[in-house]
């Protein structure tokens, strides 16, 4: 059985999402542990199926997937590539997950949704229902969170997004840390305080 088609959707997803980090305001732009493209993918599932004609293949039940210090957990993976051969993927589960360490530091790039989708075609990445993504201690929630690569375009919204593309109520949350937080603790006796964000859809 080929793990080819998992490779670069993957990859490329959460590659994505750090780009997302680092434009919501993150501090320091977010990158992705550089090795991790050059190790072998190690993938466990209750279930693999594969369809050659289609170009999909579907891993279901308990899926772990680590690459480096990429870890993806879904109850369902589906990677699929058009006739273009771009790839794309969707990640389901309560909740799919995934975690990655930040090129030379000690500090790792999360996330979680309900469901997670790629398109590679599009270099965007969608997370949909009680999403978040944090990296080290800056913290994005929303109902449905959205990041275009190519347009260099964020948006976050709090209320769940239907099929129609309306949304409930609902805010987004955002925390994120004073750049100079470190310094200022080790100079001052007072407690620095987290910038929160909220916003109305």
């Amino acid at each position: 059985m080929s793990k080819r088609p998992i490779t670069t959707p993957l990859l490329s997803l959460y590659l994505v999402l750090l780009s997302f980090a680092a434009m919501l305001g993150f501090s320091n732009l977010a990158q992705a542990e550089a090795a991790d493209r050059d190790k072998p993918i190690d993938l466990e599932a209750d279930t693999v199926k594969v369809d050659d004609a289609k170009q999909i293949s579907t891993y279901s039940g308990n899926v772990i997937l680590t690459q480096g210090t990429l870890i993806i957990r879904a109850d369902k993976l589906i990677v699929r590539e058009d006739s273009a051969g771009f790839q794309h993927s969707t990640s389901t589960g309560n909740p799919t997950t995934f975690k990655q360490k930040r090129e030379g530091k000690n500090e790792y790039m999360e996330g979680s949704a309900q469901r997670i989708e790629y398109d590679g075609r599009m270099d965007k990445v969608q997370l949909y229902t009680k999403a978040w993504v944090k990296r080290g201690e800056d913290i994005v929630h929303g109902e449905y969170i959205s990041y275009d690569a190519n347009a260099e375009y964020a948006e976050v919204i709090g209320g769940a997004k239907s099929a129609d593309g309306t949304t409930t109520s609902g805010r987004v949350h955002a925390i994120i840390q004073p750049k100079n937080k470190k310094a200022a603790g080790a100079t001052t006796d007072k407690p620095s305080q987290d910038k929160v964000i909220n916003d109305q859809p």
